[in-house]
């Protein structure tokens, strides 16, 4: 089996890269042309990873690399994928977010409609939630442009799976983690933060809304899921969360608790870091997962932020 990996240098490509390879298959890894590469996650199987250079934002360079890889399945991961920057830079994220979807199904749809094609769909999708939990049948209210492009994505790859009959499916992730995400994020900027205060790096962290609610797992739980959507007998749609929610809160006061601290007399709360509009609460309902995948979360909250914590902690005692 051979598989193309869009975004395949981020956290979940590295992971998916990693599962794949152990199942077996011939991994071709979609990268852009860049004079510095980041490949830092995928160094250790970098030797046992094809690459092709495409750009999400070019129809031709995508055929030409779907052409060289020849793929049984595509997981199309690459994505502007953080959030507060979709606000400063909008039609970028859309055309990478957005219509970069359109662009990969369309190499699909005039290549090999018998690709496989999985596309990273998202919780932010749900936004200004209209029900608790959240399911494959809850209305889409997203409150970024990195939400509205997600949602286009999202729409357009049930069009080309019903108009074309190409076996596409949606995996709608809810927030995943571990210790390949990026400093950027707020997960690992808790736990990296949290490492550096407790190795005198830091004296505080500043913060933005605490109050917020994600139902937060571990990535490669949920890579897991991504291959099993495409080995079902027919495509659909799938929510994959733990179903449990915690406040941005509760991740800073677990982190700083794994190191012996109280996080209250290190945590400063900063405007900056406010969102012009905020997604308050999302939980996920996954039991269609569940049940027609077989799939269950192996790592809970409290194992999440411990495995982060340990990590951080333990790469930044190597610079002291």
């Amino acid at each position: 089996m051979r598989v193309l990996i869009t975004g395949i240098t981020g956290q979940d490509g590295s992971y998916l890269a990693d599962f794949l390879l152990g199942k077996g298959y011939e991994v071709y890894g979609m990268v852009r042309r860049s004079s510095v590469e980041k490949l830092d996650r995928i160094e250790h199987i970098r030797e046992k990873i094809k690459f092709v250079q495409a750009d999400l934002l070019d129809q031709l360079s995508i055929i030409s690399a779907v052409k060289e890889s020849n793929p049984d399945e595509i997981y199309n991961l690459g994505a502007m994928s953080f959030v507060p920057t979709s606000w400063k830079q909008p039609v970028l994220t859309g055309e990478f977010t957005a219509l970069g979807v359109t662009r990969m199904l369309e190499a699909v749809r005039h290549l090999n409609k018998d690709i496989k094609f999985y596309q990273a769909s998202s919780s932010e999708m749900f936004g200004k939630v209209r029900e608790v939990p959240q399911n494959e049948n809850t209305p889409f209210y997203p409150r970024s442009p990195y939400g509205v492009a997600k949602a286009y994505g999202h729409y357009m790859t049930v069009n080309y799976r019903e108009s074309y009959g190409i076996f596409a499916c949606s995996g709608i992730l809810f927030n995943h983690e571990s210790p390949r995400r990026g400093l950027e994020f707020v997960t690992k900027k808790v736990t990296n933060g949290a490492a550096k205060i407790k190795l005198g790096l830091a004296k505080d962290l500043c913060m933005g809304n605490l109050d917020s609610k994600r139902d937060w797992g571990y990535a490669e739980d949920y890579v897991r899921a991504m291959w099993l959507m495409l080995q079902q007998e027919g495509p659909e749609d799938y929510v994959i969360s733990t179903g449990h929610s915690h406040s941005v809160k509760q991740w800073v006061e677990a982190a700083f608790s794994c190191l012996g601290l109280d996080w209250e007399k290190y945590v400063k709360i900063d405007e900056r870091f406010i969102r012009p509009a905020e997604v308050d609460l999302l939980v996920g309902d996954s039991s269609k997962a569940r049940k027609k995948l077989k799939w269950e979360p192996g790592v809970n909250f409290e194992q999440l932020v411990k495995i982060m914590v340990e990590y951080d902690y333990n790469q930044l005692k190597k610079t002291v």
